[in-house]
């Protein structure tokens, strides 16, 4: 059992990334998707924000307002580490349990991508066998939140800026993939990463892509 950590900056292509690594065979545990799942009417999460925050973060269906939640701790240092506390706990328990389950349908030889944006920043770094960090420049990581989230430079700026810098995640990682080429190239990249450090870790691992 191999349990990869990986992590990068808003916008640097961590999706592009923990989709090719699931097509060469790991089971992915995506942090951002259990919040989401979290956060549902009725989820504990969403129960644990609206004790914490007060019911203006819920919209008049009962569900999360997620604008109102994303101004408050993006422009409040305390009210972001405040959530935190509520959700990673319970984020880590979902993703016991979605190992739990994985090893229990496919064996011990499973490597477990963790997708987790805020890694560094919770200190996660040392739960992991290898950390993986994909990091693309400040200017395109900009341009793709405006281009395809539909945000401003300076929401974009905010949101970088609420992370850990490119030194920090570089400092925790095992391994950096820059990408600030082309998706084949990206693609390339993974691949030569997966073959040399993760089927070491592994030697019964397939290295053939499923897609």
């Amino acid at each position: 059992m191999v349990h990869i950590g990986l992590t990068g900056g808003i916008a640097a292509g961590k999706s592009a990334v923990a989709s090719r690594l699931v097509e060469l065979g790991a089971v992915l545990i995506d942090s951002d998707a259990i919040v989401r799942d979290l956060q549902r009417p009725g989820q504990p999460g969403l129960v644990a924000i609206a004790r914490e925050f007060g019911p203006k973060m819920l919209a008049q269906t009962g569900e999360l307002d997620r604008q109102a939640l994303g101004e408050l701790v993006f422009s409040d240092d305390g009210a972001r580490e405040r959530l935190n506390a509520l959700i990673h706990p319970l984020v880590r328990q979902r993703s016991v349990q979605t190992v739990q389950r994985a090893v229990a349908e496919r064996g011990e030889d499973v490597v477990f991508v963790h997708d987790i944006p805020l890694l560094v920043e919770t200190g996660q770094a040392g739960n992991f066998d290898k950390v993986l960090v994909v990091e693309a420049p400040r200017s395109e990581r900009i341009r793709r939140m405006v281009e395809t989230r539909g945000m401003s430079e300076q929401d974009a700026a905010a949101r970088i800026d609420a992370q850990a810098t490119d030194e920090q995640r570089r400092a925790a990682a095992d391994h950096v993939l820059v990408n600030d080429g082309t998706e084949a190239e990206l693609r390339s990249a993974v691949d030569e990463w997966w073959q040399r450090r993760v089927c070491a870790l592994l030697p019964d691992q397939s290295t053939e892509s499923q897609g």
